[in-house]
């Protein structure tokens, strides 16, 4: 488990986390989300010991990470795909990782093997491709047999085939009781990946629920009609106050009225009803909702207003 109280951390003028708290608990794919420039990675970096925090604390499974007597063999993670001698061949890389820890050798080749290296252990780590490089940081992740494990952005190079088998990876170790934190800027591949979500902007904390219930709050929920008698039905929805647009395919979204008032109108009327489904956001349309104000630069350039309280950050 992963505890987080009250993380702070300045760079000179500028605050990166601001007074952040959230847990990470085990059995579950905890989604880490945020824009650009949030602090995910300088709060990843905290909970790895390696930045220190200005204020606050953040402990795995209890103790900070410089205080963990074996860390490869409690806590795996990857930060930086590239964080590896460009001479060294994969088996070598992790041999000396395992030498230094504690870990027995055989446990190299069984880890290459997991994450399909097998058959290039020997090439150097140079040559590797941001893929493989990926891959080779996670095997890293995986050699300790930890119970608690941290990716930053683990899909990033990786084909269609490689990022389903990273997120059935992540999604079999949670199974396992295993800790797993995992940002990404993918909002469908986490949508498919992740339990629970931690949502964080300009460092501090957004939200932080299960995936089901951050879309069903979002502004965004409607419900889908269909019915023979559309026209007469929306009239009426319109008269109760909803919000109705005829879509494409002759379907009716409604915002502003639950299924049982829409049903309930629908029979005073009375109205054949074809479909009567509630619709909730889209993981990314509840990020996009949640995070607007804390997106620095918005699509077309420019740098979004700065509120007095932030001047001078």
């Amino acid at each position: 488990m992963i505890e987080a109280r009250g993380l702070t951390k300045r760079y000179g003028a500028k605050v990166a986390v601001d007074k952040l708290s959230f847990d990470v608990r085990p059995g579950v794919v905890t989604g880490f989300l945020g824009p650009n420039g949030s602090g995910k990675s300088t709060t990843m970096r905290m909970i790895m010991g390696l930045d220190s925090p200005d204020e606050g604390s953040v402990t795995v499974n209890g103790r900070p990470y410089h205080e963990l007597p074996w860390p490869l063999r409690e806590v795996g993670a990857l930060l930086e795909a590239k964080a590896i001698h460009p001479g060294r061949s994969a088996r070598a890389h992790l041999r000396m990782l395992a030498q230094t820890n504690g870990i027995a050798s055989g446990r190299v080749d069984e880890v290459l093997e997991m994450v399909g290296l097998a058959a290039v252990a020997r090439q150097r780590a140079g040559k590797f491709s941001l893929g493989m490089g990926q891959r080779l940081g996670i095997a890293a992740a995986l050699l300790g047999d930890p119970g608690v494990l941290l990716f930053d952005e683990p899909v990033n190079g990786l084909d269609p085939d490689g990022i389903r088998w990273i997120r059935n990876l992540l999604r079999s170790l949670a199974s396992e009781g295993r800790t797993v934190l995992v940002s990404s800027h993918l909002m469908s591949e986490m949508a498919l990946t992740a339990d629970y979500v931690v949502v964080i902007g300009r460092g501090r904390l957004i939200a932080a629920s299960a995936i089901g219930e951050l879309t069903a709050q979002s502004a965004r929920r409607f419900v889908r009609v269909r019915s023979p008698q559309i026209a007469e039905l929306r009239a009426v929805l319109d008269g109760e106050g909803a919000t109705t647009v005829l879509e494409d395919d002759g379907s009716l979204s409604v915002q502003g009225l639950d299924e049982v008032a829409i049903g309930e109108a629908a029979a005073a009327v009375p109205v054949v009803l074809h479909e009567l489904a509630p619709q909730s956001a889209s993981l990314e349309e509840a990020f996009m909702d949640l995070t607007e104000e804390s997106v620095e630069f918005h699509g077309d350039g420019r740098p979004r207003a700065v509120t007095a309280p932030e001047a001078g950050r």
